[in-house]
């Protein structure tokens, strides 16, 4: 089932979704990455309001177009660089989707569920379709202070594909796969051990 999630994004839109699921997203999300998150998790301001926002983990490739950006490739970058400041971003600023690739850890499903939360993912190896998906960039922050790549760039967006990897329950699809993977290679082996997690 894919679901169509328009900023801002509010508990009370995401909470029916479930891990598995796909949405499409609409208006403002922020990039950010290990720059943005040391920064934010170390007490630093963010110059935008993050309540029922979305972080895209992600460091796109710009080129000036007139007096504005245009986005050339903005693909996913792995998500588990962040692990250590997700959960704390989460609590203190009220941030509703995070998006990247690869997954996320336990602290990171356990936040989603305590803050009504979603983790997504994105394709990996498609920045120049989810470029494509970006309608206007409004603006940027912490560009001399941090780099291009590393800033946070406010990207307006439309039919913005992404999965739902952690739900608001805390289910995190990773593991369900890993689990699943593990109960069929038992089967197809008779040693009647699946392991993994609960």
């Amino acid at each position: 089932m894919t679901h169509r999630l328009t900023h801002p994004f509010t508990r009370a839109q995401v909470a029916p979704l479930r891990a598995g699921d796909g949405v499409r997203l609409f208006g403002l999300i922020y990039t950010g990455r290990d720059r943005l998150h040391k920064h934010l998790f170390d007490g630093g301001a963010s110059p935008v309001p993050l309540a029922d926002s979305a972080i895209y983990h992600c460091g796109p490739v710009m080129i000036p177009d007139g007096t504005e950006w245009r986005a050339v490739a903005a693909g996913p970058t792995t998500s588990i660089r962040e692990e250590p400041y997700m959960a704390a971003i989460l609590a203190t600023h009220g941030v509703r989707l995070v998006i990247g690739k690869g997954g996320m850890g336990d602290a990171t499903a356990r936040a989603c569920a305590a803050q009504g939360a979603l983790y997504l993912e994105a394709v990996g190896g498609a920045a120049q379709v989810l470029a494509s998906c970006i309608v206007r960039v409004r603006g940027v922050h912490f560009e001399t202070e941090f780099g291009s790549a590393e800033a946070m760039w406010e990207l307006e967006v439309a039919d913005f594909p992404a999965l739902v990897s952690i739900d608001t329950r805390g289910v995190n699809l990773h593991h369900r796969v890993e689990q699943a993977s593990r109960q069929a290679l038992a089967r197809l082996t008779g040693s009647g051990k699946a392991g993994g997690r609960p």
